[in-house]
């Protein structure tokens, strides 16, 4: 080993190994000269001896630490000694290509579940929260995967996160459920106008409850479908509950969703409401309901896909971006969770249009077709008609076999008939 050491040539030529009286020997090198022994096999090592403290200490460059780490899983034995195992070429892959994903071309035509995985990789590695490169990468996978990307939306007061990440939320594509309530859109917001694209023609159920539209908004959002039969003609659910600017001028433009069940209009600025009730009624077959919906509770309403938790990223990186705050003291750690948890909890409630609602009353109606889209009483309602409907249908057919059996024979007629019968045909 001294030899090594003091020598000016470092080269290493390796390990050298003799046979003799069929025993391998190693040839070792040193300064008297060659000495023979016999040698135990020593373990290979992949790293050098000291790699596990330079690793955790000696380390300057964080992208140099990255680089030589990212290829292998760390962990510790039960005696406390680094264990070091090298990931899969798969997950080598996955992991430059997430690094790399707003770079792609297309994803159009790979595989669901091979790109899932990326998306997940992108994802940890808070690739979506990026400025133009999230976008950027969140677009190659929405026009690829459409609603499995995200298939459900609630933006229910994270208005901070739709004045921030407008552009990404309009890239998403193929919806079923949205809710924006209590975001104080407007009637001139960009995001309204985006409802009716076509890459949002997939939305059956819409939120916008308090969101300070009036008839020149609703107007705008039922425009394409009064006008060319497309936009949001699929819609089965719309809540525009508390925005008072709404009155029954506005109501009208809504009788253009002939495929709509059910619809909220408590605490609008209606007028005449029974004069609204038999327009419903007549025009889209919507029938006020006596009992609260379960439909607009907005507990069916959640953020699904792929992308559910971004959605939440966003959430976090706008609020902090908007909330400077300094590094909260160890002894005032816990007192900031429990206070940011119930800011995130109360965030998602509306109190000044729920108090609204309670105040005012409620203006829900429902299609009697639609099985689901009422509760339990008006489901007992429709269950009677529909009884009541197979009953006249039986007697119906009943008499129809009757009248069948009596123009069949009209000697049975005759003698069916009474005496008091012969005695006013005898009459004539």
């Amino acid at each position: 080993m001294s030899y090594y050491l003091n020598s000016e040539n470092h080269l290493d030529p390796g390990p050298i190994y003799v046979r003799e009286n069929g025993q391998l020997h190693m040839v070792n090198l040193a300064l008297d000269g060659v000495r023979s022994g016999l040698q135990k096999p020593r373990p290979f090592r992949l790293f050098p001896k000291g790699f596990s403290v330079e690793l955790c200490m000696n380390r300057e460059d964080d992208t140099a630490q990255k680089e030589k780490t990212d290829h292998f899983i760390f962990t510790y034995t039960r005696e406390g000694n680094l264990r070091y195992s090298a990931k899969s070429l798969f997950s080598l892959v996955l992991g430059f290509i997430s690094d790399n994903v707003d770079h792609i071309d297309s994803l159009i035509g790979f595989p669901e579940q091979i790109a899932e995985k990326l998306f997940s990789a992108a994802e940890a590695r808070q690739k979506f929260t990026e400025p133009g490169a999230g976008l950027r990468a969140l677009q190659k996978f929405t026009e690829a995967y459409g609603s499995l990307v995200l298939c459900s939306l609630c933006l229910r007061n994270r208005y901070l996160v739709i004045s921030e990440k407008l552009e990404e939320i309009k890239s998403f594509r193929e919806l079923t459920r949205l809710d924006l309530s209590c975001c104080k859109l407007g009637d001139e917001h960009e995001l309204l106008e985006h409802l009716t694209n076509e890459a949002l023609s997939s939305v059956t159920q819409l939120h916008l409850k308090d969101n300070c539209l009036s008839d020149a908004g609703v107007r705008k959002m039922t425009a394409p479908v009064r006008v060319m039969k497309r936009g949001l003609e699929n819609l089965t659910l719309l809540d525009l509950s508390c925005n008072p600017d709404i009155t029954d001028a506005g109501i009208g433009y809504l009788l253009s969703f002939k495929k709509l069940n059910c619809l909220d209009i408590s605490g609008t600025g209606l007028k005449d409401i029974n004069a609204v009730k038999q327009k419903l009624q007549t025009h889209i077959g919507l029938i006020h309901s006596k009992v609260p919906l379960k439909e607009f509770d907005h507990s069916n309403c959640k953020t699904e896909g792929w992308a559910d938790q971004i959605v939440l990223q966003w959430e976090r990186v706008t609020v902090e971006a908007k909330k400077p705050r300094k590094v909260p003291e160890p002894q005032e750690a816990t007192q900031y969770f429990y206070r940011k948890r119930a800011l995130m909890e109360a965030s998602r409630k509306c109190p000044l249009a729920d108090s609204h609602m309670n105040s005012s009353g409620k203006l829900q109606f429902y299609k009697e077709k639609a099985p689901d889209c009422h509760g339990p009483l008006l489901k007992r309602e429709a269950t009677e008609s529909q009884e009541s409907k197979k009953s006249k249908k039986r007697a119906f057919e009943e008499s129809e076999k009757e009248q069948s059996n009596s123009s069949q024979s009209s000697k049975q007629k005759y003698v069916c008939l009474a005496v008091e019968d012969w005695d006013l045909l005898n009459s004539y």
